[in-house]
């Protein structure tokens, strides 16, 4: 008698580890608080209510746009929590909350919501939604923040505009590391998003392949270009490269999965890094390197992927 029983074949991998997206999420969350609290100490309570505001948009955005076109509720998987923390801790303490509305709805719903929701978007949504808000409001996210530690506080440029532009002063690399210079929320403070790295690396949510080769690249390709070891350690630490290599460009959906992938997405980024930085109208360029090595993931995900035994092309 035959077996209804049947054997289902499918590619690999077929081996699980356990982990659920919540429990990534969560983890990205808890890397994230120390460049929240750096970035609360550093440019005062305003930054929770900006970072706040975000996240709620985000988790708004979703929940509403799952409503209107009656599909399941996602935002118990906190991508939408994340999404909203890491734009929040990209803009300056004193921007308007308008523009981070509406770039938060902008990361939610034209970026992630419509392309059919997590795992289907083609670029990270806050990196995405970054460039649009430079695009769109250029004037609310170029304000200066005010450093709240220093008795009197003040409004300082970024060290990526100073020496951009030539006028102002570079603070000290100490500062730098500390984070006590103008900046976003959450990219001043290296030793906050150090942290943050180390804990991603030890929980195993990302490895060191793309942040590792991204900032060293920058790093040496700045001293080549500028002929000067500490310029190029200020390049590292200036601007949005930390926050960017760590946090955006090790999105799961939308960079490469293979460890040669990875290699190549960190070094294409850093390249481009470089030249906007250098050549282009705007002081930073990370997010615009990381939204246009996000288009070309596919391409790379293909060209670095091992070829099963036995595989031929068609």
């Amino acid at each position: 008698m035959e077996s209804d029983n049947k054997f289902i074949v499918s590619v690999s991998p077929h081996i699980t580890s356990g982990r659920s997206t919540r429990g990534i999420m969560l983890d990205v969350i808890i890397a994230l608080v120390p460049a929240l609290i750096a970035g609360t100490v550093i440019f005062g309570l305003r930054s929770l209510l900006v970072v706040g505001v975000c996240i709620a948009s985000c988790l708004a955005g979703e929940a509403l746009f799952n409503l209107i076109v009656k599909r399941k509720q996602t935002i118990g998987d906190l991508s939408a929590v994340v999404t909203g923390l890491i734009l929040g801790l990209n803009l300056p303490a004193a921007i308007n909350i308008y523009p981070a509305v509406i770039g938060s709805l902008f990361a939610i719903v034209v970026i992630k919501c419509l392309f059919g929701g997590l795992g289907k978007n083609f670029a990270n949504p806050a990196a995405a939604a970054r460039v649009f808000m430079l695009i769109a409001f250029s004037n609310a996210m170029s304000v200066t923040a005010e450093i709240k530690p220093v008795v009197d506080a003040v409004a300082s440029p970024t060290p990526l505009a100073v020496m951009k532009g030539g006028v102002g002063t570079l603070p000290s690399l100490i500062d730098m590391v500390l984070g006590l210079r103008g900046g976003a929320i959450g990219e001043t403070c290296a030793i906050a998003l150090v942290l943050g790295f180390a804990y991603l690396l030890v929980r195993r949510v990302i490895t060191w392949h793309t942040p590792v080769v991204y900032v060293g690249a920058v790093f040496l390709l700045s001293w080549l270009i500028y002929g000067s070891f500490e310029t190029a350690l200020y390049q590292i630490l200036a601007g949005g490269l930390l926050i960017g290599a760590i946090f955006m460009a090790t999105d799961y959906v939308t960079t490469p999965t293979t460890d040669l992938g990875k290699v190549v997405f960190g070094l294409g980024c850093a390249v481009l890094t470089v030249i906007i930085r250098r050549f282009g109208a705007y002081p930073e360029g990370v997010s615009f390197s990381i939204l246009l090595m996000n288009i070309l993931t596919n391409y790379i995900e293909k060209a670095t992927r091992r070829k099963p035994l036995g595989e031929v092309k068609a």
